[in-house]
């Protein structure tokens, strides 16, 4: 899946852990590796061992120059397998995308197998249908709920955890 050294950006969703916390740490594979609920805004980014002062410069610049944004969660969705939350509008989670992409057309998200991924954060995945639907009742009747998203975070496996190295504030006005 993946491999030390890989790095992703992502935005972490506290308020999500809040609600499926549990859910995902017996369900969602990416819990016990160090991931938060997360919307994933690029994976794979930069290997590790590319990611220099310049990158991450190049990176705070880009994210500075999106505005901080709200999302809700009104609704759950499935790929095979696997159980996620939308968050509501998507529109700027997709900007940041191909705003990374853009800048680095060597880093397709999910190294192109998906087009054009949807936002979402996973809830559970490698379950069954039967899993998903237990899963999927429960947090109904926690829906909906809301987001900040003021920053995305450059995160890195080394191979046992996924961890933290840096974060990069989204500019522009703080919404209300």
């Amino acid at each position: 899946m993946y491999q030390a050294g890989d790095t992703a950006l992502v935005i972490t969703v506290p308020e999500v852990e809040s609600v499926v916390g549990g859910w995902r740490e017996r369900f969602d594979p990416m819990a016990a590796d160090g991931i938060p609920a997360h919307l994933t805004v690029l994976y794979p980014f930069l290997r590790q061992d590319r990611i220099d002062q310049d990158v991450l410069g190049a990176l705070a610049g880009l994210f500075g120059g999106h505005r901080a944004f709200d999302v809700s969660f009104r609704e759950c969705g499935r790929f095979p397998g696997l159980l996620y939350l939308a968050p509501e509008p998507d529109g700027p989670i997709r900007a940041l995308t191909r705003a990374v992409h853009g800048r680095w057309p060597e880093a397709p998200p999910y190294r192109g197998r998906f087009g054009d991924p949807a936002p979402h954060v996973t809830m559970t995945q490698g379950q069954d249908p039967a899993v998903l639907d237990t899963v999927e009742a429960d947090v109904r009747d926690k829906l909906p709920f809301g987001a900040a998203v003021r920053s995305v975070q450059l995160v890195a496996y080394d191979g046992t955890v996924w961890s933290s190295r840096a974060d990069f504030p989204l500019g522009g006005q703080q919404p209300s």
